[in-house]
């Protein structure tokens, strides 16, 4: 009998919502509108794996890595860091910033233009606690970290003295100073030159694999999500349609959305992979009621357009949210992956 430690979930999300109101224009009255940014996600970001959540402007994605990060309050849900339960009304907490760090998407807007690379990662490290004469060595250690070398080199340039894909690294290795578990990668290769995205990839790839952190990467970009991630997350109006490990999303993919996405990426030889159908490639919109992609869908019946469907299971790990899937077994609407144990519990064989 050998005891196997199972992944350790670093960060978890059940049921995470988020509805915004706000006033419909035009209306005398204080007539008020929801949108549903965010409805009832689940996830685990577990130590050494990459999670990509993928999907078009206005899925919800950065509004899920802002909950995560507790920039932005659920409307309910649940959070827990290592195992232990998040007051989520509560304020974030110094600790937690340390824990789960957010890398935003547009590195030249999340520095500070007037102050030095220096400034950037010293001011993390005092807030933090680390004593003045560290800073300086603590600084160039973590350039070095994110292949910034020699440090000496960025230590005292100005942001805009950088190239983007220096400056993105310049951003992660802030992130790194307080030397977090998790890390929420927000579309961070989106503003880039194609020629330097493939090594903030590596980058981020590295942090997981050598140095064990929990990356949560949002992307557009299906493409680098099959690269880079040990699990895809599909995510449509706020919801999540579809899930799985590794690339079997990609490689087959189940739902009709994400079907769409991959057909949506340049073909070198013009050839149609999937057929797109009947359904309408308008800009974005989500059905009031029923499953939320009807009225794209060139698959869409009349129970499509009044009846959310539940997560049927497509295979192992392999989930996903539609009616053609009517004939496999249901799981819970949250699509959770199941069964992930917390740091510490181990499984026999």
């Amino acid at each position: 009998m050998t005891d196997i430690v199972a992944p350790v979930a670093r960060l978890s999300a059940r049921g995470l919502t988020r509805h915004f109101t706000t006033r419909v224009p035009g209306r005398i009255l204080a007539a008020k509108r929801v949108t549903r940014a965010v409805e009832d996600v689940s996830l685990d970001l577990v130590a050494g794996r990459v999670t990509a959540v993928v999907g078009e402007s206005g899925s919800g994605k950065s509004v899920l890595a802002r909950m995560l990060a507790r920039i932005v309050t659920p409307t309910s849900g649940e959070l827990f860091l290592e195992g232990n339960a998040i007051a989520l009304r509560a304020r974030r907490t110094l600790d937690y910033a340390a824990q789960v760090q957010l890398v935003l998407q547009d590195p030249f807007a999340s520095m500070n233009p007037v102050h030095p690379v220096r400034h950037s990662l010293e001011r993390p490290l005092l807030i933090h606690g680390a004593h003045k004469a560290e800073v300086d060595e603590l600084a160039r250690s973590v350039l070095a970290r994110v292949a910034l070398d020699p440090p000496d080199r960025f230590l005292d340039r100005y942001p805009h003295e950088l190239s983007g894909g220096q400056l993105q690294r310049v951003s992660i290795a802030r992130a790194l100073c307080v030397q977090p578990s998790v890390l929420l990668a927000d579309e961070p290769i989106s503003m880039l030159d194609v020629s330097v995205r493939l090594g903030i990839l590596n980058l981020l790839k590295g942090l997981a694999d050598h140095e064990r952190l929990a990356i949560l990467y949002i992307t557009h970009d299906i493409a680098s999500a099959r690269y880079l991630a040990d699990e895809t997350i599909v995510m449509y109006a706020g919801q999540v349609v579809e899930r799985s490990p590794g690339t079997v999303l990609i490689d087959e993919p189940a739902h009709p959305y994400t079907q769409l996405l991959i057909a949506s990426v340049p073909d070198p030889s013009g050839a149609a992979r999937i057929d797109r159908g009947a359904g309408e490639s308008r800009p974005f919109v989500r059905a009031e009621e029923g499953c939320a992609f009807a009225l794209r869908c060139p698959h869409a019946t009349s129970r499509c357009r009044h009846e959310c469907p539940p997560a049927f299971v497509i295979g192992e790990g392999h989930v996903s949210r539609c009616w053609l899937h009517a004939d496999q077994p249901p799981v819970s609407s949250d699509l959770a992956t199941p069964g992930r144990q917390r740091e510490g519990e181990a499984t026999k064989t």
